[in-house]
């Protein structure tokens, strides 16, 4: 079992028990699903930023990602439908505990000036989406074999009802908010 999740068990569910007074501790919230995304514009010309962006991806995820194409023309930006614009991973159960156990307590500690995440992140469902602008800073991807920053997306969705109840469940399991 992953860090991560005996630390939910033996101590976010009790905390979070005792603080929103839950009647079961299936009321208690819980992680879904984590999902990594890298939308590449670049890729409509190059599609070599495409098969790196995958495989770099997949090496972070430890899950193999999906290449994503466009629902729709956009002319404005020389888009077809049916174009490779990015690529997503979604991770569940023991992968996605290893993730963020290795995004709070490693990858969010090598971000230049890192002073916490904002607690304005959540969607109003107690999801809550990281913009992070440089891969480079989980420990697995090789420096010298980048060919090109990149930035990606984490989506964490939880079970939780309300941002606030969100807020506390993300903030026992180690998530780094700012103050």
């Amino acid at each position: 079992m992953s860090r991560l999740k005996k630390k939910y068990y033996s101590e976010v569910v009790p905390a979070m028990i005792k603080e929103f007074g839950y009647k079961s501790i299936m009321a208690v919230p819980r992680l879904e699903k984590v999902v990594l995304n890298m939308g590449l514009g670049e890729a409509m010309q190059n599609i070599k930023i495409l098969d790196s962006a995958v495989e770099e991806l997949s090496v972070i995820a430890g899950q193999r990602a999906i290449i994503r194409r466009a629902r729709r023309s956009i002319a404005g930006f020389k888009l077809r439908q049916g174009m490779p614009i990015g690529c997503m991973v979604t991770l569940r159960s023991n992968r996605m505990y290893d993730f963020l156990d290795k995004l709070f307590n490693v990858a969010l500690a090598r971000v230049r000036d890192f002073r916490g995440i904002s607690d304005k992140i959540f969607d109003g469902r107690a999801n809550c989406t990281i913009g992070i602008k440089e891969h480079i800073i989980f420990p697995e991807i090789d420096y010298d074999k980048v060919d090109k920053m990149k930035g990606l997306n984490v989506s964490i969705v939880t079970t939780a009802k309300t941002d606030p109840e969100g807020l506390v469940f993300l903030r026992y399991l180690g998530m780094p908010f700012r103050n």
